[in-house]
């Protein structure tokens, strides 16, 4: 059974009870008059049943709207760590007028895909500031890879050399590891000896 089908179906329920509830509480009758009421109910719906969609699109309606609600007082909760974390990478320009927060995993398909995207609105907007977060939920490779990154930005105030990195680990294919995830570090040119260092660390 499908969402929608069971959407419709409460509705049908919550009608029908609301009617029945209306009818003895003001002094309906018994089962036979119960049964009818029934059915009355339940041919009125099968011929109108433009009400259960109209009931069903104002419920959804109103589902987004509260979601959205809740989306922008979590957005104003966490609005330091969300955009302003002095742990954080930024690109695009660092005082721009628009922010838009990805948060991204280095084996995510989606945020691969979504890269080249990322780079043209960063160059069709020069205002735009783009916060990216590290969110590694694709098992013990992204939070390695994710680790590795943490290390490369602690060592890099300019985030050249963080950009290069995940810029490498996004392009390339395959499964990101924390071989694969060490070796572009070396690449972009960091101090090894301090990466491994800063890897060991609490602030990772």
């Amino acid at each position: 059974m499908t969402v929608r089908t069971l959407l419709i179906a409460l509705i049908g329920a919550v009608i029908g009870f609301a009617a029945l509830e209306t009818y003895y509480r003001y002094g309906g009758g018994g089962g036979s008059e119960r049964t009818e009421i029934q059915q009355v109910i339940r041919d009125y719906i099968i011929s109108h049943p433009e009400l259960l969609q109209e009931a069903m699109a104002e419920l959804e309606k109103r589902q987004t709207a509260a979601d959205a609600v809740k989306a922008r007082d979590a957005v104003k909760r966490n609005e330091t760590a969300l955009f302003n974390s002095p742990r954080q990478a930024v690109g695009g320009d660092p005082k721009g007028d628009v922010t838009l927060v990805e948060f991204f995993d280095y084996n995510c398909p989606y945020c691969k895909q979504a890269q080249n995207d990322l780079n043209t609105l960063m160059k069709s907007d020069p205002k735009l500031r783009v916060v990216f977060k590290e969110f590694p939920v694709l098992g013990p490779n992204s939070v390695e890879a994710a680790q590795v990154a943490v290390a490369v930005r602690m060592q890099d105030p300019s985030g050249e050399k963080y950009s290069a990195y995940r810029q490498a680990l996004l392009g390339g294919r395959g499964q990101v590891d924390k071989a694969r995830a060490l070796a572009v570090a070396r690449e972009v040119g960091v101090d090894f000896n301090k990466l491994e260092a800063d890897l060991a660390s609490d602030e990772i």
